[in-house]
């Protein structure tokens, strides 16, 4: 039984996700959530429908009334729920290829379930407390909402001002994903020209070679086309990675950086604080100390930020992979809400994004390797302890060694920050080597 990663439950459909399984956790999640209305949106994988109707039926079947998005970005889907006070489901992969899939989960508000609701839900749903026939769905059926996407698009625009990005040449990557459709219209209707790749999805196409994952095809495509700079959605639009104009990445570090330093100038970064994950590069951390921002740091994962900008009543957090979460506007990673702001600053400091990236922080080289293995490996760094400790040794007290087992599926991940990039390969490498002589 698959069970909560860091965020939802994922896997390949059809073997670890099927329609049983997932039509049975629903209506788990709908007993322990005590909710009577579902809004469900869904990425653009092929599988997607499948689940949509399994689900549907299963939420109905129990007598929930089900509100079907169609298409749409996770952040739109969480939007949803926090308009209209529901429970919401998106059923997505993030930026898996198409052959995976899963289910993200958003209380009434737009919330991610707690670790007690999920704790909750895997036991009632190990326990065979699922779907038992029907219990009174009788006269109720789903019903299509496209306007709620479309609520989500106003919201959006009506955070610029009018024409608030004339002038402005964006060139975005949608990853044949969720934002397809929306980010283009949307940065258009605020006066942007738009130039679009991959925004042609068939199922199967969602992530390959493309979006934030894989840049390199938008960085060739801002020099080409002369855009200020560029944007790479994934699959279902909680995070992005930037390009600058001159074709280079801005991560998520410096996108966070950016956005800390901009937020403290305006009296915005509540308790002069910001979050982010383990993976954080320690030149942002050098960065917010010079500027006297004090950073909360979590394991990975966009739902432990939340977790702790809610804890600490922060308005900031985000991850190096591009979940950028503004708490005071939205429940979770917006891509395009980030991408939004972004182009706001650029255009009202009349400064490229080089030059604002450039001064709001410096990278230390990082290298980062991605072990797959045969199983999920839980106590990593306990299991590897010598080995990382050799590690952190040959660095010299200069850098950082981290070693993390993958929330959402069987991988482990070497991460070796250095003052130089040869020293941060070789010690990632040497390191890499001996987890693979182990764990094959």
């Amino acid at each position: 039984m698959l069970t909560f990663g860091t965020d939802g439950v994922r896997g390949e459909f059809g073997k670890e996700l099927t329609e049983t399984y997932s039509a049975s956790l629903v209506v788990v999640v709908a007993k322990v959530l005590g909710c009577k209305n579902v809004v469900i949106g869904r990425d653009t994988r092929e599988s997607g429908v499948l689940l949509e109707t399994a689900i549907a039926a299963a939420l109905i079947s129990r007598g929930v009334e089900v509100q079907l998005m169609g298409v749409a970005p996770t952040p739109a889907i969480a939007f949803a729920a926090r308009q209209h006070e529901v429970v919401a489901i998106a059923i997505t992969a993030s930026h898996n290829l198409y052959q995976d899939n899963g289910l993200k989960i958003f209380g009434v508000g737009g919330r991610k379930l707690s670790d007690a609701d999920q704790q909750r839900i895997e036991r009632q749903l190990a326990a065979g407390d699922e779907i038992a026939g029907s219990v009174g769905g009788a006269g109720i059926t789903s019903v299509a909402r496209p306007e709620l996407l479309q609520e989500y698009c106003d919201w959006l625009i009506g955070s610029i001002q009018p024409d608030g990005l004339k002038n402005l040449h964006v060139a975005l990557d949608c990853a044949n994903g969720a934002y397809s459709s929306v980010a283009p219209k949307v940065l258009t209707k605020l006066g942007a020209t738009v130039t679009t790749i991959n925004a042609t999805p068939d199922g199967r196409n969602i992530n390959l070679q493309c979006g934030a994952t894989h840049p390199a095809m938008l960085s060739e495509v801002v020099k080409n086309v002369g855009a200020h700079f560029g944007v790479a959605f994934d699959g279902d639009g909680d995070r992005l990675i930037a390009i600058d104009g001159n074709g280079e990445i801005v991560d998520g570090d410096h996108l966070l950086a950016i956005s800390a330093l901009e937020m403290k100038r305006q009296g915005t970064l509540r308790n002069n604080k910001v979050v982010v994950t383990v993976m954080t590069n320690i030149g942002f951390h050098q960065a917010m100390n010079q500027a006297e921002i004090e950073v909360v740091t979590t394991p990975v994962g966009d739902r432990s930020v939340l977790i702790a900008l809610e804890q600490g009543s922060l308005s900031l957090g985000g991850e190096q992979s591009g979940h950028i979460i503004y708490r005071d506007l939205a429940t979770t990673g917006d891509g395009l809400l980030a991408a939004l702001r972004l182009a706001s600053l650029i255009v009202g400091s009349k400064k490229s994004l080089s030059e604002i990236a450039g001064q709001a922080m410096t990278s230390f080289p990082q290298v980062l390797i991605n072990l797959r293995v045969g199983r999920r490996v839980e106590d990593i760094d306990q299991l590897f302890k010598n080995e990382i400790a050799t590690a952190e040794k040959s660095l010299g007290g200069v850098g950082r060694v981290l070693v993390r087992a993958s929330g959402t599926e069987p991988m482990v991940r070497v991460m070796v920050e250095a003052p130089q990039q040869d020293m941060a390969e070789t010690v990632a490498a040497t390191l890499a080597d001996a987890i693979t002589a182990r764990l094959g």
